[in-house]
């Protein structure tokens, strides 16, 4: 389980990317360096990193369904994936 602090940086992070992206996209169309290097360091997308839904859990990470692959497999032994068999683990 991630700690709650950890959570709620990736949150304030992922505002500011929203919050930035338009003037950062607009800055790399005009090549004006200078003044993507002055907007905040944690409004580039590059600095957002991928948790699971459920635990917060920053590693072993599956885009497709946005949990971590602990969290897949017990999921998917309990039959609450549909689609998925246990074949062998």
């Amino acid at each position: 389980m991630a700690k709650e602090s950890m959570k709620a940086r990736e949150v304030k992070r992922l505002k500011l990317v929203q919050k930035y992206a338009a003037k950062r996209a607009q800055l790399k169309a005009d090549g004006d360096y200078v003044g993507l290097s002055k907007l905040p360091r944690n409004s580039s997308a590059v600095r957002l990193h991928n948790r699971c839904k459920l635990t917060g859990r920053p590693k072993g990470y599956m885009r497709q369904f946005g949990i971590s692959r602990i969290n897949f497999r017990e999921m998917a032994s309990h039959g609450l994936i549909p689609g998925v068999k246990k074949a062998s683990w």
